[in-house]
This record gives structure tokens, sequence and C-alpha cells, in this order.
């Protein structure tokens, strides 16, 4: 009987044990490294041209305003913790809170609305469901600043002006079109058995929905927080025509005011942009496995 040394490359052995006949097997190498690599260049770039102004921001704002302007570009000298104290107690607390206050308001009740909103499109048979939803759909198409005056109107006739009923209304009708078309396309792939052997049990519509719907969308659900979250807390131009009395502003608009107010403090203002940026970055670091989660399978079904 012959002995066979182990060999480096895999081979094949034929049931003849007099003969042996080994195949080499080619490695599979990639076939576009040249793409692969202009891919990572570009995302790299990408990646530093995002990341670069919220550095520069970050390290200007412990420097002073002449600080700022002779050496914009390096680090500072003297770490001036100061500015985010001067921040905080000149205005930036109460803008903050108002921000948070609004945010939540906004996220609450347009994941709320929108799964509501979902859930009769997806599971009741009615009249108009199909225009129902393209209606919902077309507030994709428009741009809010176009229908700002009108707005304005609106909010001045229904005594809202000035509060944060104002921005909170706006905005979730502004987002809620998107998050129904994601929380919608998220529950046509719940198995509708669930909710049948929870009607043979005898529960009612309200609690298939709190019981079984919502507990398994959680990724699509946090999904639709984080966007809705990150306009209402970043939006501009509303914030700021809405709302007149400082105390009530947001920290988008209450900022500009605070840059006035201050004589422009560049050290302080950036100080009060950093702290601005803040709660978005926790808000999606900390809710960032559902929110990639919940895009990749609220997108299956249409």
């Amino acid at each position: 009987m012959n002995l066979i040394e182990p060999q480096k490359d895999l081979g094949v052995v034929s049931p003849d044990a007099k003969s042996v006949k080994v195949t080499k097997v080619n490695r599979s190498k990639p076939r576009f490294p040249f793409v692969a690599g202009v891919i990572f260049v570009f995302l790299l770039l990408y990646f530093i041209a995002i990341i670069y102004p919220l550095f520069w921001m970050l390290i200007n704002s412990f420097k002073n305003t002449a600080a700022i302007y002779n050496n914009t570009w390096g680090l500072p000298k003297e770490w001036l913790f100061s500015n985010y104290k001067a921040a905080w107690e000149q205005g930036v607390s109460s803008y903050f809170v108002n921000s948070l206050i609004i945010t939540i308001g906004t996220c609450l009740l347009t994941v709320l609305l929108s799964s509501l909103c979902a859930y009769g499109l997806t599971r009741f048979q009615m009249k108009g469901g199909k225009f129902m939803l393209l209606f919902i759909s077309a507030g994709l198409m428009f741009s809010p600043q176009s229908s700002l005056i009108p707005l304005y109107e609106l909010v001045q006739k229904l005594g809202i002006f000035d509060t944060y009923w104002a921005l909170i209304l706006t905005f979730t009708a502004y987002r809620i079109p998107l998050t129904v078309l994601l929380i919608r396309s998220f529950f046509l792939s719940i198995p509708k058995e669930l909710e049948e052997s929870a009607y043979l049990d005898g529960a009612t519509s309200l609690k298939v929905f709190t019981r079984i719907f919502l507990p398994m969308s959680k990724p699509i659900l946090f999904t639709g927080v984080i966007l809705t979250a990150y306009y209402s807390w970043n939006e501009f131009l509303f914030s700021m025509l809405f709302i007149q009395t400082e105390e009530n502003k947001p920290i988008t608009s209450g900022l500009l005011v605070f840059k006035d107010a201050l004589n422009t403090n560049w050290g302080v203002l950036l100080a009060g942009l950093v702290i601005s940026a803040i709660p978005l970055i926790i808000v999606f670091l900390a809710m960032q496995k559902y929110f990639v989660r919940g895009l990749a399978e609220g997108s299956v079904k249409g």
C-alpha cells in the first residue's frame, strides 16, 4: 500500500489507490481591486469632509476670539472650558430645553399618528385605501418652504403662534408622509397568522396594535424617531418665524439672538453650537443598530 504524503494544495484522490491525481485549486482574487480602491478613497474623503468641520468647531470652541482669528487651524494654546459655562449661563440652557420639548413632542406625535395610519392601511380593507396612500405619499413632493405663507396665517388663526405647538404640529405634518411609508412597509412583513390568533383569543384591534405590532416594530419606530428628531432639532426657518419670544425660541434660532447678545464672541458661540450638536450625536449612536435594521427591513415590501 502506497503512502501519500500530505500536500499543501487540495487534491482529488481517484478510486484507484495506485494512481493519485492532484488538481490545484485556484484561489479567487478580487476582480476589481482598482474600483474597490477608488471607492475606499472616495469614502475616506467624504468622511474627512464631514468630520473636519465638526473637529474645527470643537477645537475653536475652546479659544477666545483673538485666538480664533490668529490661529484658526491650530490647537488652542489655552483650553478655555469657561466658554461652555458662559454659553450655558447666557441663554443656551433655555434654548436647549425648548428644543428638547419641541423635538420630543414632535417625535411622539409623528410616530404615534404614523403607526396608527400605517396599521389602518395594511390591516383594514376600506374603500379609498389606495387613494389615501397615494395622497399621503404626495406629501413628499412638496417643500415645506413653499407653504410658508399659508402656514403662517393658519398658525395665527389657530391661536398657537409663538408657542411650542406652532412648531410641533408643523413638523409633525411634514414628517408623517415618510414615516407612514416606512412603518407601512414594515407592517406588511408581519405575518397575518399572529393577528388572526390574537383575534381568536378575544383581542381587539387596539390590543393587536399595541401588543403585537408595536413591540415587533421597534427597529422601524426608532428609525422614524431618529429621522424626525434630526429634522425638528435642526429646522431653522419655521423656528425663526413662528416663535418670536426669546424665552420660547429653540436652539437653532436662539443662537442667532445669542450671537448678537454676545457681540460675536466666537469662542462662546462655537461652544453653544457644540452643545446643540451633542444630543443628535448621542441619539444616533445609541440607536444606530435600530436605525440600520429599520431602514433595511422597512424597505423590503412596498
